[in-house]
């Protein structure tokens, strides 16, 4: 069972890491069409600005798991704490565990759940009622990032509890 469970943390990073280089590039061509329509054509779509905020978000959220995934996020406290005995490893491991799971439960769970129960009340079901002026698309392909991204991050954290080692990653190919 740690074997599947760290396989598909593993899987779940290199699709992640695809789709979040694939949100870069599109942020940056739609910048960059934004910009040449605009000081060149002085005609600039008026899509490409929400589809590079949009991109933003998906990049961020998905950088965040990728960061969380190789132990390269902000490790809590490590500037401010001298380097801790190896005997003292499993609880600074259970402190950050706990911090993560304080964070993410809370948001996967009002994604879904509004604060007087019910799916109805959800992030998600509040946001499916709009659409982006700009791109006519519902606001729930934008939001579903937010759970997904904590979600990924919950099957990395059960990863690491299975014994997946920060420094084990194999490197991955974009090509």
């Amino acid at each position: 069972m740690r074997n599947v469970i760290i396989a598909t943390s593993t899987r779940v990073h290199e699709i992640t890491r695809r789709i979040a280089v694939l949100a870069v590039c599109l942020m940056f061509f739609t910048v960059m069409l934004q910009i040449i329509a605009r000081y060149i054509f002085s005609s600039p779509p008026i899509w490409t600005e929400d589809v590079a905020r949009y991109a933003m978000v998906w990049t961020g959220l998905l950088g965040a798991t990728l960061s969380f995934k190789t132990r390269t996020d902000a490790v809590l406290m490590q500037s401010v704490f001298p380097k801790r005995p190896h005997g003292l490893a499993f609880l600074a491991e259970a402190i950050q565990s706990a911090a993560v799971l304080i964070f993410v439960l809370p948001v996967v769970y009002f994604c879904f759940i509004g604060l007087r129960g019910g799916f109805a009340k959800g992030y998600l079901a509040r946001q499916s009622g709009l659409t982006a002026d700009t791109l006519g698309i519902p606001m729930v392909w934008i939001s579903i990032s937010v759970p997904l991204a904590m979600i990924i991050i919950l099957v990395h954290l059960a990863a690491r509890w299975a014994g997946d080692a920060e420094d084990t990653l194999p490197e991955t190919n974009l090509d």
